[in-house]
């Protein structure tokens, strides 16, 4: 089944889906082809310009035939005329007869314009009509996403090479030392033309810069690279530039796939890798050991920075889809070993191709991954089939259209610089090359502060919470917390801060932090705990006061409990309270009241020996007169219930 061709790349950008088309004979007994017969056979033999011009023709009546209005608009597709693909998919749809392909292609067709909502639109009604799969998941997806990726642009800059491009195809720009190697079609007689475009077949280009750092007039690539009959491209060297991997259309006749139909015959023709050596002042030519132009198609190298990896673009078996994303590993014999796939967070169902390496970063284009439009940049880190999912690169590098062949020329820290190809609208003509400067930002740091109640973890909202320089102490921000108690500060590493909460009925809480470097976004999350104000009432109890049996004195125990109650006089000196003791109802009444007074009054002179104003306390003991149980007289109990009854309380006389 013929895939979709997204754009005048031709064969270097759906390798297996292409090829080239030759050879024609006509076998008709004695008579000439129709109109008709000439449309459908350039159609099949992916003449789309040609087959355009005839169905164009052929449908200028009053009923035309609705297979008839799809090739057409199939066509103007295949060859990126996306205006008059729009129109006559827009005819087709409305239309009983028209094939689900038409309906899914018109939301394509829009996807590819930018149309993004009418689109959305489209894919529902296929997914209302055939059913929603992953593909138009993922679609819809893509539709959702490019309206946010427009909204929110990555910091990536990018320029239109004008000097480079033309109204032709221009793209997969690969810098060297000296020039930025490029494919191209060239307005030259000389060279012939692609029945599917009808523009010349695509060439090796090379440019350099000038003085002023603008391109010289590029010029077309002496030596063996660009001596083909049909397409060249696109290509990598190495970093010596002694060894050029180049894609080709395989020329020969023998291995040419062979097609007949309606008593017309041609051959298809896959793609093979060229590996140019430097030897002395010509080139010695060597098929990739893979090559299988009877079988597949096979090109779009990549090396990684240690050279001893390959990666390639293929429709070999056992892939992933369609199109997939390989590697090979040199021997030590200095033969390349083996194809791999480069695993599932790079292929898909999709088209994977275009792959370039930077360091442990792959990037490459895709149709499978979730995307904006026709083909889109992403990258993943990782090497050989081991890489982390793939992420998009997002807008404005990727759009609508096309976008591939991401390179970098330079990375210094956290500025790159480089190449990439669209056929996006506003460009110079169908492919065009386009560099892009990306400083990466610096990594965000937020303070994320919540405030809740100490004693229940309550989240207190609408509180004031104030950020200050941890070294001179001044205000940075102040804001008030949402309704679930957070606020969120912009900081920056390494800083010292001091955040502290308030809230109208509770003390403040503060708490000082420092931000050290980080890589990557970082949120700090810090909570303030607000204690609530005393009110006149209140009471507490002192957790874990214990006495000996029968004895007032204070344990060591409960005298770490008891400076904390200290602490708390000494934070608010006009808190004056009554701390009373209580006993379970075993014993007398009589002999509980007494053993409570001393017991309060031991735990009261404790305070008082630590400082506190007597005037701010009093003892009171009320035996067993205030059980919080059961348990009274009698009654028969654990030990559990009666300990609850022997506590110490405070409570809040004035504040």
């Amino acid at each position: 089944m013929m895939k979709l061709i997204q754009s005048s790349k031709t064969v270097v950008l759906l390798l297996s889906a292409i090829g080239i088309l030759c050879g024609m004979s006509y076998s008709y007994a004695q008579e000439q082809p129709t109109r008709q017969q000439k449309a459908e056979l350039l159609y099949d033999r992916m003449e789309y310009a040609k087959a355009a011009a005839f169905y164009e023709k052929i449908l200028d009546t009053k009923k035309p035939d609705v297979a008839d209005m799809e090739r057409l608009a199939n066509s103007y597709l295949y060859i990126n005329q996306y205006d008059a693909a729009e129109d006559w998919f827009a005819k087709v749809v409305a239309m009983s007869a028209a094939s689900k392909e038409s309906l899914l292609n018109y939301a394509q067709v829009l996807k590819l314009k930018g149309k993004y909502q009418e689109a959305k639109e489209q894919y529902q009604k296929y997914a209302e009509k055939y059913g929603k799969d992953s593909t138009i998941r993922d679609a819809i997806m893509g539709v959702d996403s490019a309206l946010v990726w427009m909204e929110h642009p990555t910091a990536y800059q990018i320029h239109n090479e004008e000097t480079l491009n033309s109204a032709n195809s221009e793209f997969s720009a690969f810098p060297t030392k000296r020039t930025v190697l490029y494919i191209g079609e060239l307005d030259n007689r000389l060279i012939k033309k692609s029945g599917m475009t009808g523009r010349s077949y695509l060439r090796v280009l090379a440019a350099e810069p000038n003085t002023s750092g603008r391109w010289e007039k590029p010029a077309i690539m002496p030596g063996q690279f660009n001596q083909s009959s049909y397409h060249v491209g696109p290509v990598a060297t190495n970093a010596q530039e002694d060894v050029f991997y180049v894609t080709a259309t395989y020329v020969g006749n023998k291995e040419a796939e062979r097609f007949s139909k309606n008593g017309q015959k041609w051959k298809r023709q896959n793609l093979a890798l060229k590996i140019y050596t430097k030897d002395g002042d010509s080139w010695k030519e060597e098929d990739f050991p893979y090559n299988d132009v009877k079988q597949y198609s096979l090109g779009h190298a990549a090396l990684s920075a240690d050279e001893k990896t390959v990666y390639f673009a293929s429709d070999m078996p056992g892939g992933w889809g369609g199109v997939d994303i390989w590697y090979s590993e040199l021997q030590s014999d200095g033969s390349w070993g083996k194809p791999q796939n480069a695993g599932p967070n790079i292929n898909t169902h999709g088209d994977e191709m275009f792959p370039n390496v930077q360091g442990d970063t792959l990037f490459f284009s895709s149709t499978g991954h979730v995307g904006m439009g026709g083909l889109d940049i992403f990258k993943a880190i990782g090497s050989k089939n081991t890489f982390k999912p793939a992420e998009n690169l997002k807008y404005p590098v990727n759009s609508a259209a096309d976008d591939f062949a991401f390179v970098l020329a330079k990375s210094v820290g956290k500025e790159q610089v480089g190449y990439f190809s669209s056929d996006r609208v506003g460009g110079q003509g169908a492919d065009d090359i386009y560099s892009f400067t990306y400083v990466k930002p610096k990594a965000t740091v937020h303070i994320e502060g919540l405030t809740q109640e100490m004693s229940t973890g309550k989240l207190l909202p609408l509180s004031t919470v104030t950020l200050f320089d941890g070294i001179d102490k001044r205000s940075i921000a102040q804001g008030q917390t949402d309704t679930v108690g957070t606020i969120r500060f912009a900081a920056s590493e390494n800083s010292t801060y001091k955040i502290l909460g308030e809230k109208q009925g509770y003390y403040a809480d503060s708490l000082s932090f420092s931000i050290p470097s980080i890589e990557r976004d970082t949120t700090i999350k810090v909570v303030m705990n607000l204690q609530p104000v005393f009110k006149v009432g209140d009471r507490f109890v002192l957790e874990d006061i214990y006495y000996d049996f029968d004895k007032h004195f204070i344990r060591p125990d409960a005298a770490l409990i008891l400076d904390e109650l200290v602490e708390t006089m000494r934070k608010y000196p006009t808190l004056k309270i009554e701390l009373s003791s209580h006993t379970d109802s075993r014993g007398s009444d009589a002999y509980n009241l007494n053993l409570s007074e001393r017991r309060a009054i031991a735990a009261v002179n404790y305070i008082i020996g630590q400082g506190i104003d007597k005037r701010r306390l009093v003892a009171r003991g009320y035996g067993e007169t205030r059980l919080i149980n059961k348990c009274s007289n009698g009654v028969a109990c654990s030990d559990a219930d009666h300990q609850a009854n022997r506590r110490t309380e405070v409570e809040v006389l004035e504040f």
